[in-house]
């Protein structure tokens, strides 16, 4: 395959992983896709309105993980991911944290930790761990997604954002999502 068309398969490739994503469900040719189950979110780091406390931001000193809390995931759910993102940002969506591999019992996770098992992907900046945002004012939203998987995904810890976004693209079958705000 000459340069050409390894660029033209590349682009392709990620614009259908972006499709995907963002919930057309354009996941390749062959019979319709079944749109994912609508799951519950929610994060007790919303108790007192919708801020996001600052202890969840970069101006938190050692910036810990939100609690997040999810319910609805489907009959057939083998792993559930989280993708927190904001996507007002310059470079959209720029991606916080991603966490995949969590056992389908689980429904919660606490303030500042993993489920046994859990893994990493690498986010937008780079790392495989919660990247605190910076939201500066007026403030930014940020979105909490839940994912209930038909599988495991068996990446590596600190395996690319692409890696762990294609691999949640091809195996959604339940999606819910919160969306917080947080000022600095």
């Amino acid at each position: 395959m000459n340069r050409g068309a390894r660029r033209i398969a590349a682009v392709g490739g990620g614009l259908g992983v972006t499709v995907a994503l963002a919930g057309c469900g354009l996941l390749g040719s062959g019979p319709a896709p079944i749109a994912p189950s609508v799951m519950t979110v929610s994060s007790a780091s919303l108790i007192r309105g919708d801020i996001m406390p600052s202890r969840y931001t970069c101006e938190g000193g050692h910036a810990v993980s939100p609690p997040i809390n999810w319910s609805g995931a489907p009959k057939g759910t083998q792993s559930i991911a989280i993708v927190f993102d904001d996507s007002d940002a310059p470079i959209t969506p720029y991606v916080y944290w991603i966490v995949y591999d969590i056992g389908p019992g689980t429904s919660a996770i606490l303030d500042g930790q993993l489920p046994p098992g859990a893994r990493q992907a690498r986010g937008s900046a780079g790392y495989d761990r919660y990247d605190a945002p910076c939201p500066g004012q007026p403030g930014h939203d940020y979105r909490i997604t839940v994912y209930a998987l038909n599988r495991t995904l068996k990446l590596p810890n600190g395996t690319s954002l692409l890696s762990a976004w294609q691999g949640i693209a091809a195996a959604t079958i339940g999606r819910g999502r919160v969306t917080v705000r947080a000022t600095s």
